[in-house]
């Protein structure tokens, strides 16, 4: 059985690669010309033919595709992201919603799966503010990820230029009620979170830490439990080995022990960047078990797929191309098992 994969770049295309793990092979299918660096893909939750991206430039877009079975793709409704530089996504029954990078603002489109698919000329935005004491990177509010914790009703936007996480209410309406942040450290850049059995895991980039907290209901506030760095032997801050994905895979009967799977970048090393295996099982726990030379250059985007979420996909930006591994000694591991250096400047995936 083979597997198509779309791929989000830093080209001015979404690609659709073929896996296929009995003959150990993945493949360029198809692509689409979408606009300027669509970096970041979400499925509408029921309908995984309808993809949607935004283009990261100043004047920003979300854009609707329509694919079909062949993993074809076309533009079925582009409209304004209600901002600058959209590097994220996430596709709701009723909403989008769009962090916009460089302006700073978290917006907010009505979507379906049937034509017009995008039911508004421009979205509802909010403006964030804030600042933090790396003049180059934070100068303002970055928001860098947009991701619901269904169990919590909230919406969480780690906000890399503020060093905070930002907890907003959701009621299905596509309304945020802004209920407060979450601190981190000053200077660490929070990029992506993840859950877990009550806890958040947060990856700030540019400390290349991985934090975990208690995260109960609102409204008790979150409680620290430990920091760590991402990798191993961590060189001396400021450098440019920036953390960039994290990853919890939900367990199951092939894979029954919970394991934590983070991207590290721009590691110099001829062996490429590494993804961090790290324990989570107790409540205190956050212990660093495997580090895995991925062999990419720029390892930025990752996700897991297929049965039990046997296989993860992992993309080089800046080379290596893509690889598809297995996980192995119950999730500890990864070894490759396909593997396509001519895929360029991939940013993330999805696994249709």
């Amino acid at each position: 059985m083979v597997h198509l994969i779309f791929t989000a770049s830093y080209t001015d295309e979404i690609s659709t690669l073929v896996f296929d793990p009995d003959n150990a092979s993945i493949t360029v299918s198809s692509t689409v010309k979408v606009g300027h660096h669509p970096s970041w893909i979400t499925f509408y939750p029921s309908d995984h033919s309808l993809v949607f991206t935004g283009l990261e430039q100043s004047d920003g877009k979300a854009i609707a595709l329509k694919f079909d079975e062949e993993g074809k793709g076309k533009i079925v409704a582009e409209v304004s992201s209600g901002g600058a530089d959209p590097c994220t996504l996430l596709a709701t029954k009723n909403t989008l919603y769009i962090g916009n990078y460089s302006s700073g603002t978290v917006s907010t489109l009505p979507i379906s799966s049937e034509a017009p698919y995008i039911f508004a000329p421009s979205p509802n935005s909010i403006q964030l503010t804030g600042t933090g004491p790396d003049v180059s990177r934070q100068e303002g509010p970055h928001p860098h990820q947009v991701i619901i914790s269904e169990e919590h009703g909230e919406l969480l936007v780690p906000d890399l230029g503020g060093d905070v996480v930002r907890r907003f209410k959701v009621d299905g309406t596509g309304s945020l009620e802004h209920r407060g942040d979450i601190p981190y450290v000053p200077g660490g850049g929070p990029r992506h979170v993840a859950f877990f059995d009550g806890h958040l895991y947060t990856l700030l980039e540019l400390s290349s830490v991985l934090v975990k907290h208690r995260f109960p209901l609102y409204p008790e506030l979150t409680t620290f439990v430990k920091s760590v760095h991402t990798m191993s032997n961590p060189p001396p801050l400021p450098n440019g080995m920036l953390a960039a994905e994290v990853l919890i895979p939900i367990p199951n009967p092939t894979y029954p022990t919970p394991y934590l799977y983070l991207s590290n970048r721009n590691d110099p090393s001829p062996e490429g960047d590494i993804i961090s295996i790290f324990a989570i099982s107790g409540p205190d726990t956050l212990e660093l078990v495997t580090e895995v030379r991925s062999g990419l250059k720029h390892l930025r985007g990752m996700l897991f797929g297929g049965p039990d979420d046997k296989w993860l996909v992992a993309g080089g930006g800046n080379g290596g191309g893509v690889k598809v591994f297995e996980r192995t000694d119950g999730g500890k591991g990864l070894r490759v098992v396909a593997e396509n250096p001519n895929v360029e400047s991939i940013t993330g995936f999805l696994w249709k």
